[in-house]
């Protein structure tokens, strides 16, 4: 819209009111067969992360052993229940976010944490790549005390990593997990319905150092 940086974060005051009504979401996973929305199987545990345009980074996760379901979504902002337009108008506070439930009997936090980063750059603020705005922001929404501690010792031992290879400084926020907003059904498992889709994904070709999550 005009007269909206959409590198800026907005304010709450001036984000747009968004709606009471959540989006329906389809109740099975496209590829997975698994439910999209909660109640999970017992012993699964949540993770959100936010590394860019939302398609690639779903297929990225749904492709681990382990990885019960995913779904995108958005989060970190103000606006509830926002429309992907809503988004992309750079009025919500909220980055595209893909929501990853795990099994952690078969896949570790670590092991999220580790394809997190190598799946994008996360020195590029708000952005990724050619994709321009708050949306596109690099976050990790944690939801327990030990993921926080993961992610934390994570970006620093990643960010010596990526210093040593002569990259930037880590622009990604750590924060608490708040409410997160099923996206609209076409872009759930986006890439699976549309094979060839844009996917969006880079990275900095600097490998996490195994472990460094716990």
């Amino acid at each position: 819209m005009l007269g909206t940086d959409k590198t800026t974060m907005i304010t709450p005051q001036r984000a747009l009111p968004g709606r009471a009504e959540p989006v329906p979401v389809p109740a099975r996973h496209e590829v997975l067969g698994s439910p999209l929305a909660p109640p999970y199987p017992p012993g699964t545990e949540v993770a959100e992360f936010a590394l860019g345009c939302f398609w690639g980074a779903e297929r990225r996760f749904w492709q681990l052993p382990g990885v019960v379901t995913t779904a995108a979504g958005y989060a970190g902002g103000f606006t509830p229940n926002p429309t992907y337009e809503e988004v992309c108008t750079g009025r919500t506070g909220h980055a595209e976010t893909v929501r990853v439930v795990f099994d952690p009997a078969r896949i570790s936090y670590a092991g999220l944490l580790r394809v997190f980063w190598e799946s994008h750059d996360p020195t590029q603020g708000m952005r990724q790549g050619g994709d321009i705005g708050t949306q596109y922001r690099s976050v990790v929404f944690w939801r327990t005390p030990e993921q926080r501690e993961a992610a934390e010792r994570s970006l620093a031992a990643y960010q010596e990593r990526l210093r040593a290879a002569g990259h930037g400084v880590i622009t990604t926020e750590v924060r608490p997990a708040g409410d997160f907003y099923f996206a609209e059904d076409y872009h759930q498992q986006y890439l699976h319905k549309n094979p060839g889709g844009y996917c969006g994904l880079g990275g900095t070709g600097v490998a996490c150092p195994a472990g460094i999550a716990g």
